[in-house]
């Protein structure tokens, strides 16, 4: 009955095909992403270019038809994946020329990027405006979605509302006393986001928790001796701290010789990248996260299995940080979308790779589906990735839940490991539709309005 269903759809098509204009199978040869990461700066080592080589290595892997079940369909939907990758440096005003330069010179299919918070938020509004979808694969702040309302924009990984909420829970886990916190973020978007939302969260669990400093040092700033020197002078229990690529190796680096970690535990929400960087410079029992179930904390599966395969022949045998996760979580949520609504335009309502020839029939000549069919087939829809099942559950079905982790860490044999994980289900961390980060955590955690 499958069979027969396919062959009445694809002779449909072949006979609008010949009524009128050539099919649209016949005209698009590949399918075109536009892809932004850190090319260059202090983000670009732990971030930009892990995320660049795990695309291209993802996109290498399921143009030759390799990739594992679900998805075993080459390309996107059959059709060969070609990428035009752009630098995210040098800040959102660049960022929003060369976002249209994408799209209205490049003419991509689809545009995939953007690590910075700020770049996210002056992105969105107008991908909108030049209706073209986008997917962000990293960028931590919950506002994309808490102040605005996009068709056109999708976000496939978490917020970071859930890495402050269950590093407060491992926290108080491991340290019920704790008295005194203190805080060193980036003065942009997602680190006064990411410390905001600490802030409650500890408030809202242990009331009576004193904040004895907040520093908040520029985006790229390089030098943190003042900060340190504050950090030192409020003799805190706790250090909390969202910086992340560059900037929070100089962070690092200065910090230790001054032996602050020796009296304060140190709380790092987005650090797993620089597990792989600097082994040997993070203190023994740091609690580290990396954005979700990533990396070491990344259930064991076939698809898992793929990227870290896939990711280490391409960058000479490193494993993937969480920034080579949050990329195949992006990639692979298109190709779900986009052959989830090929499948209904051809008249199957069999998930994809389920059955051989539907596999067959997809790789052959079919009209595309338009980028509102996309669109409509990515809204609330579930799919596989390397860190486990993704739920576009907020956002109107356009912003990903998931589950998260955290651990602590201990140098052993040359290698930062990480040791007593605790999990955390996607409810206990993230606030429901249709209610503010801040305003959740305000109200106890609840799940209702």
């Amino acid at each position: 009955m499958l069979t027969r269903l396919l062959r009445v759809a694809l002779t449909g098509l072949a006979i609008t095909a010949v009524s009128s204009a050539p099919a649209l199978a016949q005209q698009k040869t590949s399918i075109k992403i536009g892809f932004v990461t850190f090319l260059s700066g202090p983000a670009s080592g732990p971030f930009g270019v892990p995320a660049k080589l795990a695309a291209e290595g993802i996109v290498e892997s399921l143009n030759a038809g390799k990739g594992p079940a679900p998805y075993q369909i080459k390309g996107i939907g059959g059709l060969p994946v070609e990428l035009v990758v752009i630098d995210e440096a040098g800040g959102a005003t660049k960022q929003v020329s060369e976002y249209r330069t994408l799209v209205q010179r490049q003419d991509v299919d689809v545009v995939i990027g953007y690590i910075g918070s700020g770049d996210c938020l002056a992105i969105a509004p107008v991908a909108e405006e030049l209706k073209k979808l986008t997917v962000f694969f990293d960028c931590g702040t919950p506002r994309i979605f808490e102040e605005g309302s996009y068709k056109y924009v999708f976000r496939t990984r978490p917020h970071a509302t859930m890495d402050a909420v269950a590093a407060t829970m491992y926290l108080l886990d491991n340290r019920p006393a704790v008295k005194r916190v203190s805080g060193i973020n980036q003065n942009y978007a997602y680190g006064q986001d990411s410390w905001n939302d600490f802030e409650a969260t500890i408030k809202a669990m242990k009331p009576g928790v004193e904040i004895v400093t907040s520093q908040m040092p520029k985006f790229g700033a390089g030098q943190y001796g003042s900060e340190i020197s504050a950090l030192i002078a409020s003799n805190p229990d706790v250090i909390h701290s969202s910086l992340w690529g560059g900037d929070l190796e100089a962070f690092m680096l200065q910090a230790q010789p001054r032996d602050i970690f020796k009296k304060s535990q140190l709380v790092l929400v987005a650090g797993e990248p620089y597990l792989h960087r600097l082994p040997g410079k993070i203190p023994d029992g740091t609690i580290v996260g990396a954005r979700g179930t990533n990396g070491v904390f990344a259930p064991d599966s076939a698809l898992k299995r793929w990227l870290v395969a896939t990711y280490k022949a391409k960058s000479g045998g490193l494993d993937p940080n969480y920034p080579a996760y949050s990329v195949a979580q992006a990639i692979l949520g298109v190709k779900a979308a986009w052959e989830k609504a090929a499948a209904k335009k051809i008249g199957s309502a069999t998930p994809m790779g389920a059955a051989k020839n539907v596999k067959e029939e997809m790789e052959k000549a079919y009209a595309p589906p338009t980028q509102e069919e996309v669109i409509a087939a990515f809204e609330r829809n579930v799919f596989d990735s390397p860190s486990g099942k993704v739920h576009m559950n907020l956002g109107k079905g356009h912003q990903a839940v998931m589950g998260t982790a955290y651990g602590s860490t201990r140098f052993e044999n040359g290698v930062v490991k990480v040791g007593s994980i605790k999990y955390y289900d996607a409810d206990r961390v993230t606030p429901p539709e249709g209610v503010s980060s801040l305003d959740w955590i305000k109200s106890g955690f609840k799940r209702t309005k």
